[in-house]
């Protein structure tokens, strides 16, 4: 399957530099690319990509608003934001708006491919410090509803599911999951799957906030990276 990526940002010179990283693997195609929100949701119309890696601070139409748009009149195509921003309002916003995932413009090139190939299985990838403010807002939230203790899963993860689980809540990619553990990325991918399915959520995002939920993520120490 060949990804279809449309590129959103108000520079040029940035757009054509990820046009020239992307293209160069069979797997992705960059069918075209957008100076705002309000050019991207045209883009969109015309050549329904796959994927957006979206910008949030543009002229015309900002992304955030571009990426509502497309979550309602285009719910095929997933919305990736790259930017330069991490703080609350920004990140908690572009989620809120519909984007599966939220990268940060310094991210390395391995991970925004992780993040495109994700995107189209319905996966997100969050930037590490956008996935801790993730766990840390749903962690503050009240919620008198919620039992005294946490209960049980019905089928309790591993010891080395919950190892996974941990890295995965901190935002780590299976690459980086795998060279913490010392495992194949093949059998991280396994466990990521049976810790989703234990879960009972879809994605990654999903499974962290779950597990703070359930009071699965127990202050420890990062295995080294």
């Amino acid at each position: 399957m060949t990804v279809r990526v449309l590129l959103v940002d108000d520079q040029a010179l940035f757009r054509e530099a990820l046009a020239v990283l992307l293209g160069v693997h069979d797997d992705i195609e960059v069918v075209g690319e957008a100076a705002d929100g309000d050019e991207a949701l045209r883009r969109v119309a015309e050549l329904r990509p796959d994927v957006v890696l979206m910008d949030l601070r543009m002229p015309v139409l900002d992304g955030i608003a571009a990426t509502r748009r497309i979550r309602v009149d285009h719910p095929g195509t997933r919305v990736i934001a790259l930017t330069t921003f991490d703080d609350d309002d920004d990140v908690f916003a572009a989620l809120r708006a519909g984007a599966v995932g939220y990268l940060l413009k310094d991210v390395s090139s391995e991970r925004l491919l992780e993040a495109v190939r994700a995107a189209v299985r319905d996966e997100s990838v969050l930037h590490p410090s956008v996935a801790a403010k993730v766990v840390a807002r749903f962690a503050a939230l009240p919620d008198p509803a919620a039992p005294a203790q946490p209960q049980p899963l019905v089928d309790p993860l591993s010891e080395r599911e919950h190892e996974v689980l941990d890295l995965l809540a901190r935002g780590r990619s299976n690459r980086e999951i795998a060279a913490a553990l010392f495992l194949a990325e093949g059998t991280v991918k396994n466990h990521v799957t049976n810790v989703l399915v234990k879960l009972g959520v879809r994605d990654r995002t999903q499974a962290a906030l779950r597990a703070r939920a359930l009071g699965l993520l127990m202050p420890r120490h990062d295995p080294p990276a």
